[in-house]
């Protein structure tokens, strides 16, 4: 393409300009498309993932249900640290938007003035993928597939090198691992809390999930109940006699 030609060997740059590239051929809708999608419609997609898989974790309300609500609950705070840790990181790279630098590229989101690494959306979107893989390893590949997507976004609307993306993925991934020990150490205690409560215990299981302890207690009385029953038939049995 005519861009590597301009940027010499710098292999983030010339991957930027292969990705981006694919914008000036597609079709306008389909640029649309990306456009919305990469900027609001992942992140939101991401939270559905979450909000999904608590669901999936409450209705099926096993043993360890308060641990991968805890888990669930580290993901979006996670996104969140990552980003605060990001700030001080662009201040010090301070790198600006690859359309600033580079003539000829397509860009589908204007307005961006603020440095490009690293990628907010990667971090975010990583974080919070790799935080739902720590509590359910389906739903987790779910969401770091929707954080590949949301970094290929990126760089296709021309607001981010592809180091910027690959830094964002870096840093969520160090958040969410790092301090995860810490986190579920901290919140999982007020989860099991949450769930011994009679106000807040639906948020962790639903009611007559199969790990409540309902069922198991119900049936218990039962057999305790038909045993009794059984010892004071015996006892009219011996009366009568």
């Amino acid at each position: 393409m005519a861009g590597l030609a301009e940027t010499g060997s710098n292999p983030d740059v010339d991957l930027l300009y292969d990705i981006n590239g694919l914008a000036k051929d597609a079709p306008r809708w389909f640029d649309r498309v990306v456009e919305v999608v990469g900027e609001y419609g992942l992140l939101a997609a991401m939270v559905l993932v979450v909000v999904w898989c608590w669901w999936s974790v409450r209705r099926r309300g096993d043993g360890d249900a308060a641990v991968s609500v805890a888990a669930l609950v580290w993901a979006p705070l996670a996104a969140a640290i990552a980003v605060l840790v990001n700030i001080p990181i662009r201040g010090f790279v301070e790198r600006p938007r690859p359309f600033l630098d580079h003539q000829g590229l397509e860009v589908l989101v204007s307005g961006k003035t603020d440095y490009s690494f690293v990628s907010d959306h990667a971090t975010i979107t990583m974080a919070m993928g790799v935080g739902l893989f720590v509590a359910n390893r389906k739903f987790g590949l779910v969401g770091i597939g929707l954080a590949l997507v949301e970094g290929f976004c990126r760089v296709y609307m021309g607001v981010h090198y592809p180091t910027d993306v690959v830094g964002g993925f870096a840093l969520g991934t160090a958040v969410a691992l790092l301090l995860s020990p810490l986190a579920m150490a901290l919140l999982t205690p007020v989860t099991r809390a949450v769930e011994r409560s009679g106000w807040g215990g639906v948020l962790i299981r639903a009611r007559g999930a199969a790990g409540s302890g309902g069922a198991g207690s119900g049936a218990g009385a039962g057999r305790g109940a038909g045993v009794a029953g059984g010892r004071a038939e015996t006892e009219e049995r011996d009366l009568a006699a």
